[in-house]
């Protein structure tokens, strides 16, 4: 048995990993964009913090003075100073160091004149460097001796370290670290974090959109070119087989038809005549589908000429008559007299109602009905030719295939008949449909441009 693979079903593939790949790169992309935000304007606070230090250390002598000589009491004036950083907005507590490291000044009186254990941050504040750390509450807790005492109302906690210069900004005489929980940066960051997940969300849902519909619609372009192979290799073993086929058939059929003609001619008694003439007409009838199996299975280039419709479907149905008076079958035409010519080979379109004709037949019960009707398209430039029966209809799967080569609801069907009714429908630059419905009949609609 030859092995069979998985069909391989790239719309359902590409939606999955491609779901996948865009929303992990727009969240790493929100993520990382959320954080370099976040750290520059922490940074910008920083520099705000330092521009508005070194403003008032530049027009305030007591604080020039106080850094230069440092002593156990605060001057009155420099205090009154001092008490300006601690009440600038969102400030938890402002430590005052020297030189030396010690801290000459806090807001939190009780740390005055300590010395902390090793602090980078501070020694880089006092090489003339802006520091601005973010610590979340559990760093705060375990983190640096100094900050005891500390209380933290909101989760984003910064720690920010300002050098301190002299008048000419040449020498670094000190450095003042801010503790600080910034609400409004807070608030601001929160928004542009909601803004950036919702810009990903609707940029994430528009690519995914676009490049779905795009494969979407490759995707069924290649499965229709893929089916169009299927049918022209389908069709090329057919010709190959009506080849052997006829070449097996035609000389029996011949001896067949030879030996009926000799009935109707040599054959005094009248009752054997009507047979004869029967199987005459049904291997005439035979040959003629033989040729057409030959030729309906290769390319055609015969150019088309317009083509009445009313007398080549009157005909077909002459054709059938036998066959519908055998089964009582009833047939209503309904054919305009004003109905324009069509662009069509009358053999191709009179072999396509042909075969949907002899299928509604055998569809149909005894004392049936078949209704042939033709109309004009609502834009003027097609005919329908409609083939409607009241058989048993067909399921929703039936439906699907039937017209593929080899697919048959009859018992002793091949399933070539539909199929080659189509292609050659197809050739001329037509359509064929099917509408049914099980216990509803079947509606079959041949669509043709106008001439």
């Amino acid at each position: 048995m030859p092995l069979q693979t998985a069909r391989f079903r790239l719309s359902r593939w590409f939606s999955g990993l491609a779901l996948l790949l865009i929303t992990a790169i727009g969240a790493v992309s929100v993520s990382l964009l959320g954080w370099f935000v976040t750290e520059r304007m922490l940074w910008q606070e920083g520099v705000l913090t330092r521009d508005f230090v070194h403003s008032l250390v530049l027009v305030e002598q007591p604080l020039q003075d106080f850094f230069a000589a440092p002593g156990d009491a605060v001057p009155p004036l420099a205090e009154a100073s001092l008490q300006h950083f601690s009440r600038m907005p969102d400030v938890l507590r402002t430590n005052v160091y020297g030189r030396d490291r010690t801290l000459i000044w806090s807001s939190d009186r009780s740390l005055i004149g300590r010395r902390f254990g090793p602090n980078d941050e501070l020694d880089l504040a006092l090489t003339g460097a802006v520091v601005v750390e973010q610590k979340t509450e559990a760093e705060r807790v375990a983190g640096k001796s100094e900050y005891v005492s500390l209380s933290q109302p909101a989760p984003l906690f910064v720690e920010i370290y300002v050098p301190v210069t002299d008048p000419s900004g040449r020498q670094v005489i000190g450095a003042i670290e801010f503790y600080k929980n910034p609400q409004g940066l807070m608030a601001i960051l929160g928004q542009l974090r909601l803004y950036l997940w919702a810009g990903a969300a609707v940029a994430g849902a528009l690519l995914f959109a676009v490049l779905f519909g795009l494969v979407h619609r490759a995707d069924r372009i290649m499965r229709a070119q893929e089916q169009r192979l299927v049918r022209q290799e389908t069709f090329a073993v057919l010709g190959e087989m009506g080849s052997a086929v006829a070449h097996a058939i035609r000389n029996p059929l011949a001896a067949i038809r030879s030996s009926a003609e000799l009935i109707l001619e040599t054959t005094v008694d009248t009752t054997s005549h009507e047979p004869a003439r029967d199987i005459v007409a049904q291997s005439d009838r035979l040959s003629a589908w033989l040729r057409q199996l030959l030729t309906d299975t290769q390319p055609s280039a015969q150019p088309v000429s317009p083509l009445v419709l009313g007398p080549l479907v009157r005909g077909c149905v002459q054709a059938l008559a036998r066959d519908l008076h055998r089964r009582q079958v009833q047939t209503q035409l309904q054919l305009p007299e004003d109905l324009p010519a069509v662009r069509a080979d009358a053999r191709a379109v009179e072999q396509v109602l042909h075969s949907v004709l002899n299928n509604a037949l055998e569809a149909v019960p005894e004392g049936g009905h078949i209704v042939l009707a033709a109309v004009r398209d609502g834009d003027g430039r097609h005919i329908t030719l409609t083939v409607g029966d009241d058989g048993p209809g067909l399921t929703a799967d039936q439906r699907a295939r039937v017209g593929e080569p080899f697919f048959t609801t009859k018992p002793q069907g091949l399933g070539v008949g539909l199929a080659l009714a189509r292609r050659l429908l197809e050739r001329q630059g037509g359509r064929l449909q099917i509408q049914s419905a099980p216990g509803r009949g079947t509606v079959v609609s041949i669509h043709l441009h106008v001439a």
